[in-house]
């Protein structure tokens, strides 16, 4: 089985909003997406989607968009994103996914060999977005991120790898240490996969391996539009 990753689709069937308005990139990017996931992925294979999933602003609306999914293979396991206004009640969004979709919120999934969970998380200090008045959301969604990791612990096993999903990048632009890097190591995460981070401007590494944890930023416009291999289990 292997898991691979992505973030940041912002679909918008319902109400459309095109995205290439923010560069080349972003010219038939859903298309170019789904291309590479028909010719990698498998049905046994896992999707990570790490966040910003449908510009909808209703439950509805972004199961909607979320259908435009469901002919790809593998299963698709996701977390919400700053743009997921629609996401507010995860028994709601859990009882009317399509089947093969998985939904993470402070809490975790685990399949043959892997353990995968996952947060939205913020910025971080440091970061040109953080601001005094983020400290509160900062430290809440710390205090998420271990809720997620005490579910871990219930069902993780000797040889199980730990893949944790964050949509924020967990560091700032200097990669210094923040409470959720801190939280991966302390709880031994293998490899962390984000997103949120977009345009040519951004100062983002594709990979970073600090602490012993691995670091994959998966915001499609930065990956070519194209499916990261995480792992194989």
């Amino acid at each position: 089985m292997k898991i691979y990753a992505i973030s940041d689709l912002h679909l918008s069937t319902t109400a459309p909003k095109p995205m290439d308005v923010f560069g080349g990139n972003w010219m038939n990017y859903i298309e170019n997406i789904c291309a590479d996931w028909t010719e990698k992925v498998l049905p046994d294979d896992v999707v990570l989607i790490a966040g910003d999933i449908s510009w909808a602003m209703k439950l509805d609306d972004a199961i909607t968009d979320i259908k435009t999914l469901e002919f790809l293979p593998g299963k698709k396991v996701m977390i919400r994103g700053n743009h997921d206004y629609w996401w507010n009640g995860i028994g709601k969004i859990r009882a009317k996914l399509p089947e093969g979709f998985y939904c993470l919120q402070n809490d975790c999934l685990r399949f043959p060999g892997v353990v995968l969970c996952g947060s939205r998380g913020w910025a971080v200090e440091g970061s040109p977005d953080f601001k005094e008045q983020d400290r509160k959301i900062y430290l809440r969604e710390a205090e998420r991120l271990k809720l997620a990791f005490s579910q871990v612990e219930k069902v993780r096993e000797a040889d199980d790898k730990l893949i944790c999903m964050i949509h924020y990048p967990p560091f700032n632009a200097r990669r210094e240490d923040s409470l959720f890097t801190e939280i991966f190591e302390k709880f031994k995460v293998d490899k962390v996969v984000y997103g949120h981070l977009h345009g040519g401007a951004c100062r983002a590494d594709k990979y970073l391996y600090r602490g012993g944890v691995e670091y994959y930023l998966t915001s499609c416009d930065q990956v070519d539009n194209k499916l990261t291999l995480i792992c194989e289990v």
